[in-house]
């Protein structure tokens, strides 16, 4: 197709997505023409043929566009970041204005609450803020454990920088606007090379105990409907009484959603400390699954379920059907875990001035109940455990080494995109019984082959996939152990018990 008729397709495209109405047809042509710099169409017939599409298509008719902006020089530069901060601003074309998109959302909320996130999903992905043909290339699996079956992911769906836009990125001015990636500013923003484009970006305003927040999807979807609500001021994370009220306020707007905030502190915090937000979703994770193994009640606080979660990790789960009086409860062992030193078990509430001990709070409905995760997180470090003592050891970093934050806490391992070549690459090795300690990109994964490999009577060319899916799993859920503050032995349940007395 030449480039008339990519146009001409991607009009096409868009009413077929929805994101061009019929009336819009040649505003649209028109605003595409501009961005090509081009005159107008050759003929009147070719201006009005505008082809039925599928929404598939809409890769190869982005290819086709970015390969004739490269080819006329419209690209600031060559490879994968320019072609998104272009390919973004093609996009733009097709979106309506922040105030029509929020007038078509509440349009659907009148019908109810999920219309309109469906609604919203669709056209997050319509938009290609989300890229449908990215995401399908992650890997995804469930491994079966004691505590259930958790998710395993290899993200393969955030492109990889080149080292050219990597140099760009880091002699680039820093610009302060917008501040960060969470910003409400990057709404219809054109990006730049160290920042991402989002012109076919726009947000759902929200007030969430009486402040200005915004609900947006991550572009990455890492599970269903994979939702970031943001605070509309850029200020760092943090986990108070409000955090809960907020989480609350979400659910009452959203009740088939869960909701949940990264920890406020680094280690065991998420990769966004900068901008406080929450994620959510339409997901049901391992963690909502896992069972309560011990109830326990709380003084003043008869009407409000508690219990200890069966999970690799220490988590009070609260439950009501008055969302006021987990917020107090909540609030009440914050405020006692921060606080809170056992060296029996290495808990140490602050060193040297620094502030340890945080929580990562995860709320849902569960059959018409309000239920609150209260995940207890501590970031201390030492000589032998630099990266956090409550974070995978050394022995676990050639699966995964990254913080545990929200995500990796609910039961969804979000493991690195290496890892699609190692696992194929040691697939290999093993089955050609080939010494992996001697390979320069597989040593790291010896001793855990040599770990595991002896529990399997029969290891064969068609079933080394799965068992290297199966032992990745496994060792994820090791991972969630090694960030647990209370082991899940007799020792550690004993110091778990010691800390539920000091505000039950």
């Amino acid at each position: 197709m030449n480039v008339f008729e990519l146009i001409n397709a991607l009009v096409g495209y868009g009413r077929a997505s929805g994101l061009v109405e019929e009336e819009d047809i040649i505003y649209t042509q028109n605003r595409l023409l501009e961005l090509f710099k081009l005159d107008g169409f050759e003929s009147e017939v070719q201006a009005s043929k505008i082809p039925c599409v599928k929404v598939s298509e809409l890769e190869s008719i982005l290819s086709g566009l970015l390969d004739y902006a490269a080819e006329h020089s419209l690209l600031e530069g060559e490879g994968v970041v320019y072609r998104d901060l272009f390919d973004t601003k093609i996009m733009g074309c097709l979106v309506g204005r922040p105030s029509e998109i929020e007038g078509k959302f509440l349009s659907q909320y009148k019908k109810s609450p999920k219309q309109a996130t469906d609604w919203y999903y669709k056209f997050s992905q319509d938009t290609d803020y989300i890229r449908r043909y990215r995401i399908c290339k992650d890997l995804k699996w469930k491994t079966h454990t004691e505590y259930g079956d958790i998710d395993i992911t290899i993200n393969l769906s955030k492109p990889e920088k080149d080292p050219k836009a990597i140099a760009a990125a880091r002699n680039a001015p820093q610009g302060g606007y917008p501040e960060c990636l969470l910003c409400k500013e990057n709404v219809g923003y054109a990006g730049r090379v160290n920042h991402a484009a989002r012109q076919n970006h726009r947000i759902i305003p929200l007030k969430l105990a009486g402040k200005s927040w915004g609900l947006q999807y991550s572009p990455y979807v890492y599970y269903n409907e994979h939702c970031i609500v943001f605070s509309y001021e850029h200020s760092p994370m943090t986990i108070n009484k409000e955090t809960f009220l907020s989480l609350f306020d979400f659910l009452k707007l959203f009740p088939h959603y869960i909701i949940g905030s990264n920890a406020d502190l680094p280690i065991v915090g998420g990769s966004i400390l900068s901008h406080n937000h929450y994620q959510g979703g339409n997901y049901t994770f391992a963690m909502a699954k896992a069972g309560i193994e011990e109830e326990f009640s709380v003084k003043g606080f008869d009407d409000v379920k508690c219990g200890i979660v069966k999970w690799p990790m220490s988590v009070i789960r609260i439950s009501s059907a008055n969302s006021d009086r987990l917020v107090q409860l909540a609030d009440k062992i914050l405020q006692a875990w921060r606080s809170y030193t056992d060296s029996t078990v290495f808990i140490y509430a602050e060193t040297d001035g620094e502030k340890h001990n945080t929580i990562t709070p995860i709320a849902r409905m569960h059959n018409g109940n309000y239920e609150l995760d209260l995940v207890l997180r501590n970031n201390i470090t030492t000589e032998e455990y630099p990266l956090g003592v409550f974070h995978p050891h050394n022995e676990l970093h050639h699966i995964k080494k990254e913080n545990i934050g929200l995500i990796e806490v609910m039961g969804l391992a979000v493991l690195p995109s290496r890892l699609k070549k190692e696992l194929s690459d040691l697939a290999n090795a093993i089955i050609e019984g080939k010494d992996i300690s001697k390979d320069e990109s597989l040593s790291k994964h010896a001793d855990w082959v040599n770990e595991f490999l002896p529990k399997y009577s029969s290891v064969t060319k068609e079933n080394i996939g799965e068992i290297l899916k199966e032992e990745t799993g496994y060792v994820f859920a090791r991972v969630l152990e090694d960030a647990g503050v209370f082991k899940r032995s007799p020792e550690g349940k004993d110091a778990f018990h010691r800390f539920i007395k000091t505000f039950a």
